[in-house]
């Protein structure tokens, strides 16, 4: 027969919610540890080779030495791109170099004893913050210090096998960057473009139905909610186009990728243009609408060119887009903005409302086909 449980002894569901609650729950630790962007195998391969490479090259030239230091170093240096591991081994090899320095000035003021180990990592922190160094490097200062100081008194000619092992093992590291396929970063940069394209194309059929047809409150809220996501996809097409051109720098591919991050770079900021206009576009629609609106004469135009400026838009971008992995929808090959506007004067409740779309709309077309002709040529 089960015994009841009895009411001072919680169940493991009220066990679990208390975790929770007291910010010791499993899942929250493992979500620190654990990382959704995952390094390619090819990375976590590049860094085995160049750690038993290291270790192989320091064995051979300070056979006295366990050439751990060559080893941590190459490791550390590989990283995604060849630029990202120029500026580790620089980081690294400085570091270690000015930390030795400091522990051998310490110890020749101060002689042989174990309170100058504290007084090296004080002095070695405030040299790099001094010196404005990086966060890894002013990190390196006080390791390298305290580990000459403290093993280094025992070990003849510590310092300078370490100084050695760190500077071959970033050289291996860098080599072996270099020579087995750097990675390049276009095509993230290049879907995130396209992505930013077709939704910014979106939002301007969007804003010409809310002009033409009878809308709701919430219709005009769905609008606005959806525009602000032009502003993070921007940030995130931002972020994915730096990444491309770090992969590019030092990168033996570089001649032959620069072109296509060349065409991403311009496509991008002229959504930068268009993403700065079209919120205020939907938000001065949403807070100036009434159901007058629609009988306005000049307002079946304005919208008929909002669909077309999306339309020009989706043609840049479609004659752009040759590596993602959704293509764009087909659109009509001519632009569609080439006739022009003719406007009726509005009528005093809704000309601002009109002329402040007018001119954001002529500001999107200029920036549009200033990029249609960069693509094309």
């Amino acid at each position: 027969m089960t015994r009841p449980r009895s009411a001072e002894t919680p169940g493991r569901g009220v066990f679990a919610r208390r975790m929770v609650e007291a910010g010791l729950a499993p899942a929250r630790y493992a979500r620190v540890l654990q990382s959704d962007d995952r390094a390619p195998l090819l990375q976590i391969v590049k860094t085995g080779v160049a750690a038993s490479l290291a270790w192989i090259v320091c064995l051979a030239i300070l056979p006295e030495q366990v050439p751990v230091f060559g080893a941590i170093a190459a490791i550390i240096v590989v990283q995604p791109s060849v630029n990202q591991s120029f500026a580790k081994a620089l980081e690294r090899t400085v570091g270690v170099i000015v930390g030795v320095i400091i522990a051998y000035l310490v110890e020749l003021a101060f002689g042989p004893s174990t309170w100058i180990v504290l007084l090296a990592i004080i002095l070695a922190l405030l040299t790099g913050w001094a010196l404005r160094l990086s966060q890894s490097t002013t990190v390196q200062l006080p390791i390298s210090a305290m580990l000459v100081l403290s093993i280094g008194s025992q070990t003849p000619g510590y310092a300078a096998g370490r100084i050695v092992e760190t500077a071959l093992g970033a050289i291996v590291a860098v080599v072996i960057n270099l020579l087995i396929v750097p990675p390049v970063r276009l095509q993230p940069a290049h879907d995130a473009v396209a992505a930013l394209g077709r939704e910014t194309a979106a939002c301007l059929d969007g804003l010409a139905r809310l002009l033409v047809e009878p809308s709701t409150a919430a219709d005009r809220n769905r609008a606005l909610v959806e525009v602000r996501l032009l502003a993070p996809m921007l940030t995130k097409a931002r972020a994915a186009v730096t990444g491309a051109e770090e992969s590019l720098r030092f990168n033996p591919r570089r001649r032959a990728n620069s072109d296509a991050l060349e065409l991403d770079d311009d496509l991008l900021a002229m959504l930068g243009v268009i993403v700065g206009r079209v919120p205020g576009m939907v938000r001065g629609l949403a807070d100036n609408y009434d159901e007058s609106l629609h009988s306005e004469s000049t307002v079946a135009g304005l919208a008929d060119e909002m669909r077309k400026a999306a339309h020009d838009l989706r043609l840049v971008m479609q004659e752009s887009d040759l590596r993602t992995v959704e293509p764009l929808p087909r659109t009509a090959e001519l632009p569609a903005l080439t006739a022009p506007f003719q406007v009726v004067t509005p009528s005093p409740t809704h000309w601002i409302l009109i002329g402040s779309l007018i001119e954001d709309l002529r500001r999107v077309h200029e920036v549009v086909v200033e990029a249609g002709q960069s693509v094309r040529r």
